[in-house]
């Protein structure tokens, strides 16, 4: 099936042309995190007629993610749908010559190295530092350009990163900030024209980045961290130079690719949930669901997942093994609940 008059107008952009709308359709890249940055991100990317995309997300819908997640309904909140699984529902509506490839998973580096392999891009929309700097390292190990995104608020910051020829996110920020001392979706809220604003730039920085080996004139332009403010209607370019003795790109200390993978639990950003990573057993979870208390509630089993509750928690256990835990933000509490309830 011809795609041509469906991308008449994008291939009328000349910056762009048909030898760009070429370029896009035989890409693949990789977007971490379906919520609100990824959501908007990925449906640009669908839109405009990018040939692969990878869809990894760890979490499952929620009602409060509705005001802000373009991709999801209330039935993918009342289900607890894997926001992979329910971002590529809707991505699949769209129709185009798209392939959407969802992976409801804890990125990490071994899952990362699986996914990104050969592809020609990463996109952040994830709301983790930790997961940030992981797709960092990745990027300059392998020479993978990425666009970094973060909103909180009304405002965000964006920044384009190309290895070995603009700065990557230690030159800028060397090291995260202690868990506690910046502001997050759940102390400062967040707006869905703040998301928008900052997942379109993202998005458009992303189709320049494809298009850049057919395009030369897509490479005219000096990647800075932009900051923008939908709420106080501004936009700032901030000069970012790589950092000659950058502990990442110039040092090439890429502890976050390189380390052990965290065997500790997580705490959500804006959430009242714990997840718990996978354990050496990985629990089947016909043999869990044929096992719960009787004090289960609301119990749904999917290919992918096993959903219930018990008091005034709810336990979601994947088929990787990962839990989350809503209902609190006590990690002992979380893991105590798991043990009770799935055993050790």
């Amino acid at each position: 099936m011809s795609h041509a008059g469906r991308f008449d107008r994008q291939v009328r952009f000349a910056p762009l042309g048909a030898e760009g709308q070429a370029a896009l359709e035989r890409a693949r890249v990789v977007v971490v995190g379906c919520g609100a940055l990824g959501g908007v991100l990925a449906q640009t990317l669908v839109r405009a007629g990018v040939g692969r995309i990878e869809l990894v997300d760890r979490d499952i819908v929620e009602l409060s993610n509705l005001p802000r997640q373009v991709l999801f309904s209330e039935r993918h909140a009342q289900d607890g749908t894997p926001k992979a699984l329910a971002a590529a529902e809707t991505l699949a509506a769209i129709g185009g010559p798209s392939e959407v490839v969802p992976h409801a998973l804890h990125l990490d580096a071994k899952n990362l190295l699986e996914l990104a392999a050969g592809v020609d891009l990463l996109v952040d929309g994830t709301d983790n530092l930790e997961t940030r700097y992981l797709l960092n390292d990745f990027s300059i190990e392998h020479s993978i350009p990425w666009v970094y995104a973060g909103v909180v608020g009304g405002a965000g910051l964006v920044m384009p990163v190309i290895p070995g020829e603009s700065a990557c996110l230690r030159c800028v920020f060397p090291e995260p900030p202690p868990p506690g001392t910046l502001p997050t979706c759940d102390t400062a809220g967040v707006i869905l024209p703040a998301v928008g604003v900052v997942a379109s730039m993202a998005a458009g920085l992303a189709l320049r980045l494809l298009v850049r080996d057919a395009q030369p004139n897509a490479n005219a332009f000096v990647p800075s961290l932009i900051e923008l403010d939908a709420w106080n209607g501004s936009v700032r370019s901030l000069r970012a130079p790589r950092d000659p003795d950058c502990p990442a790109c110039a040092q090439r200390d890429l502890r976050y690719l390189h380390a052990p993978p965290g065997r500790e639990p997580v705490v959500l950003c804006g959430r009242n949930t714990v997840q718990l990573p996978a354990r050496a057993r990985r629990p089947a979870l016909d043999t869990v669901a044929a096992n719960l208390p009787g004090s289960a509630r609301d119990v749904v089993r999917t290919s992918v997942l096993l959903r219930f509750a018990v008091d005034d928690l709810r336990l979601t256990l994947f088929r990787d093994g990962r839990a989350l835990v809503e209902g609190t933000q006590d990690a002992d509490r979380a893991r105590a609940f798991f043990d009770r309830v799935v055993g050790t």
